[in-house]
């Protein structure tokens, strides 16, 4: 596989999958470009080395549909400030030959929203799994998904791929597009060699101690990465929402708490593999409840197993981040991903912050490798100026929960092999 920094771009054309999925207010204006920058370093590199630029991206869920709120026209002005090139912008993502083979070196030029046509996901329409078309539908859907993905292809002589928040995704654009390349004309962009390398580090050169947080709410969406990770981790703390199922399967009061009753097996399997693995299981000792789920409830601090009726667990308590911050401090890698408590309520995202110092600390001062991905971890370090004091903050959620599966992600795997 070709790397970027090897490669010059002088008198190509290259097309770039960029993350661009930036959110919008009501008035279309950008609230968040930390998308937008990441791939500067790689679109910025092509322009420098003299090559024409064309970029391509999906924002929000169209399904197939043209819809002016969701259009990239939106956010042209703001990339072309930040890359310092007028973006030339096409109305059909579909049908840009002529805009494309008009560009010349140092020029660029984004595409309308991929997921405009339904190709870009390759999801037959108007056809549910049960009907009996549904087989034939998908097989033609997947001939036109290429037929789409080999017209993006047409526009330019390289591909890059630096969209990691969509690598999971056997899209048109993040894998079925690499086809039409060959090996030395294809290649991952600066922002995807820098998650690939980070997400290796943690789950294929790990130095011991090694721990994983993970939380969030439920059990059922982070169950595949906690069994993967058991054969990897010297510690998993495990905290949030799905938290009270582990308490519950073992026994414990949970009052009103979040949690999964038909997971309780699996929970329970978990905690007993993690003890035949020698891997040290970490559930909050004691948590704060609310009275509702509010951020203004009632709260006071309870045993982790003995949370009354009528009461809900919110946030880990102060007995439980002293146990966990012992343990991230004696760690040599630490994996982050999913907060500990009811983030989006202030008075209930006192824990979460707390790990978030912790990981820094045990980064800065111990010498820690960290990752850190998910929307509310990664919201955590932000809140807190704590991002540049970790290791590595990944930019797919999904992309990056996929990999600590163990799963193999298609937009890698297609430039890779």
């Amino acid at each position: 596989m070709i790397s970027i920094s090897e490669f010059n771009f002088s008198g190509k054309k290259a097309i770039v999958r960029v993350d661009f999925n930036v959110p919008l207010d009501e008035n279309g204006n950008i609230t968040d470009d930390t998308r937008i920058r990441g791939a500067l370093p790689t679109l910025k590199k092509i322009l420098n080395d003299g090559g024409a630029l064309i970029m391509m991206s999906h924002m929000g869920k169209p399904k197939g549909k043209v819809n002016p709120k969701l259009s990239l026209k939106q956010i042209v002005e703001a990339v072309s400030a930040q890359l310092g090139v007028e973006v030339k912008f096409a109305e059909d993502s579909g049908c840009a030959q002529a805009q494309a083979q008009a560009l010349k070196g140092g020029e660029a030029l984004l595409l309308e929203n991929l997921r405009f046509y339904a190709e870009e996901e390759g999801k037959p329409v108007g056809v549910e799994k049960a009907d009996p078309g549904y087989e034939k539908a998908k097989a033609e859907m997947k001939e036109r998904q290429k037929a789409y993905a080999k017209a993006l292809a047409s526009y330019a002589d390289v591909y890059v791929n630096d969209a990691f928040g969509t690598a999971h995704r056997k899209h048109a654009s993040t894998a079925v597009v690499a086809d039409f390349f060959d090996e030395d004309s294809k290649m991952l962009g600066f922002l995807m060699e820098k998650e690939v390398t980070a997400i290796d580090n943690v789950m294929k050169n790990a130095q011991h101690p090694f721990t994983a947080i993970i939380g969030g709410s439920k059990v059922s969406s982070k169950l595949a990465v906690i069994q993967n990770l058991l054969d990897k981790v010297d510690n998993l703390i495990i905290g949030g929402g799905m938290a009270y199922t582990f308490i519950k399967a073992r026994g414990g009061k949970i009052g009103n708490s979040l949690h999964e009753d038909e997971l309780i097996p699996e929970a329970q399997e978990i905690m007993e593999a993690a003890k035949a693995k020698g891997v040290n299981l970490s559930i909050s000792a004691s948590t704060v409840v609310g009275k509702e789920f509010s951020n203004d409830a009632e709260q006071k601090v309870v045993p982790i197993d003995e949370i009354p009726d009528g009461w809900m667990g919110m946030d880990a308590a102060p007995e439980s981040l002293e146990e966990w911050k012992e343990i991230l401090l004696d760690s040599k890698t630490i994996l982050w991903n999913g907060p500990v408590g009811v983030f989006e309520f202030e008075n209930f995202a006192k824990g979460t912050g707390a790990i978030a110092r912790f990981v820094a600390q045990a980064t800065q001062e111990k010498g820690a490798y960290s990752l850190v991905g998910g929307g509310d971890s990664v919201a955590a370090v932000n809140k807190f100026g704590l991002a540049d004091k970790v290791s590595y903050v990944s930019t797919g959620g999904g992309a990056m929960l996929e990999a600590i599966e163990g799963k193999v992600l298609p937009g890698v795997a297609a430039i890779k092999g």
